[in-house]
Protein backbone atom coordinates (compact mmCIF):
# COMPACT_ATOMS: atom_id res chain seq x y z
CA UNK A 1 0.00 0.00 0.00
CA UNK A 2 1.62 3.54 -0.81
CA UNK A 3 1.68 5.77 2.14
CA UNK A 4 0.46 9.32 2.14
CA UNK A 5 3.71 10.65 1.57
CA UNK A 6 4.42 8.84 -1.30
CA UNK A 7 0.72 10.12 -2.65
CA UNK A 8 1.59 13.68 -1.88
CA UNK A 9 4.84 13.42 -3.91
CA UNK A 10 3.18 11.43 -6.90
CA UNK A 11 0.31 13.94 -6.96
CA UNK A 12 2.64 16.66 -6.88
CA UNK A 13 5.31 15.01 -9.59
CA UNK A 14 2.03 14.69 -11.42
CA UNK A 15 0.40 18.55 -11.53
CA UNK A 16 3.80 19.99 -11.99
CA UNK A 17 4.74 18.13 -14.84
CA UNK A 18 1.22 18.98 -16.37
CA UNK A 19 1.96 22.99 -15.27
CA UNK A 20 5.49 22.81 -17.09
CA UNK A 21 4.64 21.23 -19.78
CA UNK A 22 1.42 23.70 -20.27
CA UNK A 23 -1.00 20.56 -20.19
CA UNK A 24 -2.64 22.85 -17.66
CA UNK A 25 -1.64 26.30 -18.91
CA UNK A 26 -1.79 29.83 -17.21
CA UNK A 27 -4.74 30.82 -15.46
CA UNK A 28 -6.44 27.17 -15.58
CA UNK A 29 -9.06 26.68 -12.68
CA UNK A 30 -7.49 23.55 -10.85
CA UNK A 31 -10.46 21.78 -9.55
CA UNK A 32 -9.64 18.91 -6.63
CA UNK A 33 -12.08 16.79 -7.62
CA UNK A 34 -11.66 16.43 -11.21
CA UNK A 35 -7.74 16.08 -10.48
CA UNK A 36 -8.66 13.57 -8.07
CA UNK A 37 -10.51 11.83 -10.77
CA UNK A 38 -7.96 12.07 -13.56
CA UNK A 39 -5.14 10.79 -11.56
CA UNK A 40 -6.80 8.01 -9.43
CA UNK A 41 -6.28 9.79 -5.82
CA UNK A 42 -8.29 10.42 -3.29
CA UNK A 43 -8.56 15.12 -2.94
CA UNK A 44 -6.31 14.94 0.31
CA UNK A 45 -2.96 14.26 -1.65
CA UNK A 46 -3.90 16.67 -4.02
CA UNK A 47 -5.38 19.82 -1.91
CA UNK A 48 -1.50 19.38 -0.24
CA UNK A 49 0.15 18.82 -3.30
CA UNK A 50 -1.38 22.06 -5.00
CA UNK A 51 -0.29 23.85 -1.15
CA UNK A 52 3.03 22.88 -2.50
CA UNK A 53 3.00 24.18 -5.67
CA UNK A 54 1.36 27.41 -4.16
CA UNK A 55 4.23 27.27 -2.10
CA UNK A 56 6.91 27.08 -5.35
CA UNK A 57 5.02 29.91 -7.38
CA UNK A 58 3.32 27.73 -9.71
CA UNK A 59 -0.35 27.95 -8.40
CA UNK A 60 -2.38 30.89 -7.02
CA UNK A 61 -5.07 30.33 -4.73
CA UNK A 62 -7.40 32.60 -4.71
CA UNK A 63 -10.04 33.54 -2.20
CA UNK A 64 -13.79 31.70 -2.59
CA UNK A 65 -12.32 30.91 -6.13
CA UNK A 66 -9.91 27.96 -5.78
CA UNK A 67 -6.87 26.94 -6.85
CA UNK A 68 -5.63 28.21 -10.30
CA UNK A 69 -2.13 27.96 -12.43
CA UNK A 70 -0.01 31.17 -12.08
CA UNK A 71 -0.99 33.30 -14.69
CA UNK A 72 2.28 36.02 -14.53
CA UNK A 73 0.61 39.27 -15.80
CA UNK A 74 3.43 42.01 -17.87
CA UNK A 75 3.87 43.80 -15.12
CA UNK A 76 4.06 40.90 -12.99
CA UNK A 77 7.12 39.22 -15.53
CA UNK A 78 8.64 43.24 -15.64
CA UNK A 79 8.95 43.18 -11.74
CA UNK A 80 10.23 39.45 -11.34
CA UNK A 81 12.74 40.15 -14.33
CA UNK A 82 13.95 43.61 -12.86
CA UNK A 83 14.93 41.76 -9.75
CA UNK A 84 16.24 39.44 -11.23
CA UNK A 85 18.56 41.25 -13.55
CA UNK A 86 20.26 42.43 -10.33
CA UNK A 87 20.34 39.24 -8.58
CA UNK A 88 21.35 37.33 -11.16
CA UNK A 89 23.98 39.85 -12.41
CA UNK A 90 25.51 40.44 -8.89
CA UNK A 91 25.43 36.46 -8.23
CA UNK A 92 27.66 36.00 -11.68
CA UNK A 93 30.27 38.27 -11.34
CA UNK A 94 30.73 37.09 -7.35
CA UNK A 95 30.70 33.63 -8.66
CA UNK A 96 33.69 34.35 -10.45
CA UNK A 97 35.27 36.25 -7.77
CA UNK A 98 34.61 33.73 -5.34
CA UNK A 99 34.72 30.28 -6.59
CA UNK A 100 35.91 31.26 -10.74
CA UNK A 101 38.11 27.79 -10.48
CA UNK A 102 35.70 24.92 -10.37
CA UNK A 103 32.66 26.63 -11.46
CA UNK A 104 33.29 26.60 -15.61
CA UNK A 105 33.49 22.92 -15.36
CA UNK A 106 30.02 22.60 -13.44
CA UNK A 107 28.29 25.08 -15.79
CA UNK A 108 29.25 22.62 -18.90
CA UNK A 109 28.46 19.56 -17.97
CA UNK A 110 24.68 21.27 -17.20
CA UNK A 111 24.75 22.89 -20.68
CA UNK A 112 25.91 20.18 -22.33
CA UNK A 113 22.28 18.28 -20.58
CA UNK A 114 20.59 21.33 -22.18
CA UNK A 115 21.41 21.23 -24.92
CA UNK A 116 20.54 17.57 -25.29
CA UNK A 117 17.17 18.08 -23.73
CA UNK A 118 16.85 20.65 -26.27
CA UNK A 119 17.59 18.54 -29.51
CA UNK A 120 15.04 15.82 -27.63
CA UNK A 121 11.98 18.62 -27.23
CA UNK A 122 12.22 17.94 -23.89
CA UNK A 123 10.78 21.37 -22.05
CA UNK A 124 10.54 19.84 -18.38
CA UNK A 125 14.08 18.56 -18.36
CA UNK A 126 15.11 21.53 -20.09
CA UNK A 127 13.28 23.66 -17.70
CA UNK A 128 14.90 21.88 -14.96
CA UNK A 129 18.34 22.64 -16.30
CA UNK A 130 18.14 26.28 -16.98
CA UNK A 131 17.14 26.75 -13.54
CA UNK A 132 20.05 24.47 -12.12
CA UNK A 133 22.23 26.71 -14.46
CA UNK A 134 21.49 29.99 -12.25
CA UNK A 135 21.39 28.12 -8.82
CA UNK A 136 24.93 27.18 -9.86
CA UNK A 137 26.09 30.42 -9.82
CA UNK A 138 23.55 31.60 -6.96
CA UNK A 139 24.93 29.06 -5.11
CA UNK A 140 28.71 30.10 -5.82
CA UNK A 141 28.09 33.41 -5.19
CA UNK A 142 28.27 32.94 -1.40
CA UNK A 143 26.36 35.52 -0.77
CA UNK A 144 23.61 33.50 1.69
CA UNK A 145 20.89 36.77 1.57
CA UNK A 146 21.13 36.97 -1.97
CA UNK A 147 20.85 33.17 -2.01
CA UNK A 148 17.48 33.51 0.16
CA UNK A 149 16.03 36.53 -1.94
CA UNK A 150 16.33 34.74 -5.51
CA UNK A 151 14.98 31.19 -4.02
CA UNK A 152 12.16 33.34 -3.02
CA UNK A 153 10.95 33.64 -6.77
CA UNK A 154 12.02 30.35 -7.93
CA UNK A 155 9.28 28.83 -8.69
CA UNK A 156 8.18 31.50 -10.73
CA UNK A 157 11.08 31.62 -12.84
CA UNK A 158 11.05 27.96 -13.19
CA UNK A 159 7.24 28.82 -14.71
CA UNK A 160 8.44 31.50 -16.88
CA UNK A 161 11.32 29.76 -18.46
CA UNK A 162 9.36 26.91 -19.62
CA UNK A 163 7.09 29.63 -21.06
CA UNK A 164 9.92 31.36 -23.05
CA UNK A 165 11.49 27.99 -23.94
CA UNK A 166 7.81 27.70 -26.22
CA UNK A 167 8.48 31.07 -28.16
CA UNK A 168 9.50 30.65 -31.16
CA UNK A 169 13.49 30.85 -31.98
CA UNK A 170 14.24 31.45 -28.26
CA UNK A 171 15.39 28.40 -27.28
CA UNK A 172 18.32 28.63 -29.10
CA UNK A 173 19.09 31.89 -28.38
CA UNK A 174 18.69 31.16 -24.61
CA UNK A 175 21.52 28.81 -24.74
CA UNK A 176 23.64 31.22 -26.80
CA UNK A 177 23.37 33.31 -23.96
CA UNK A 178 24.11 30.67 -21.45
CA UNK A 179 27.03 30.13 -23.51
CA UNK A 180 28.43 33.54 -23.41
CA UNK A 181 28.14 33.52 -19.68
CA UNK A 182 30.09 30.31 -19.31
CA UNK A 183 32.59 32.08 -21.83
CA UNK A 184 32.88 34.94 -18.98
CA UNK A 185 33.24 32.51 -16.24
CA UNK A 186 35.81 30.32 -17.88
CA UNK A 187 38.01 33.62 -18.40
CA UNK A 188 37.67 34.43 -14.68
CA UNK A 189 35.75 37.71 -15.94
CA UNK A 190 33.37 38.50 -13.46
CA UNK A 191 32.74 42.04 -15.17
CA UNK A 192 31.76 40.21 -17.95
CA UNK A 193 30.35 37.47 -16.15
CA UNK A 194 27.80 40.11 -15.21
CA UNK A 195 27.68 41.43 -17.98
CA UNK A 196 26.28 38.42 -20.03
CA UNK A 197 23.86 37.47 -17.60
CA UNK A 198 22.39 40.72 -17.48
CA UNK A 199 22.09 40.54 -21.02
CA UNK A 200 20.41 37.18 -20.85
CA UNK A 201 17.64 37.93 -18.62
CA UNK A 202 16.65 41.42 -20.10
CA UNK A 203 16.04 39.60 -23.59
CA UNK A 204 14.46 36.72 -21.62
CA UNK A 205 12.32 40.00 -20.28
CA UNK A 206 11.18 40.98 -23.46
CA UNK A 207 10.41 37.99 -25.23
CA UNK A 208 8.14 36.90 -22.39
CA UNK A 209 6.86 40.28 -22.23
CA UNK A 210 5.54 40.29 -26.09
CA UNK A 211 4.68 37.03 -25.55
CA UNK A 212 2.41 37.37 -22.57
CA UNK A 213 0.70 40.33 -24.99
CA UNK A 214 0.12 38.44 -27.98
Amino acid sequence: MLTRTTLNREAYKALRRAILGRKLPPGRKLVVRVLAEELGLSPTPIKEALAALEREGLVQAIPHRGYFVSNPSPEDIREIYSLREVLEGLAARLAVENNGKTLPKQLEKILAQQRKAAQAGDLEAYGDLDLEFHKTLWEASRNKRLLAVAETIDGQIRLLINSSAVIPGRLPLSLAEHEAVLEAVSRHDPEAAEAAMRAHVQRAKEALTRFFQS
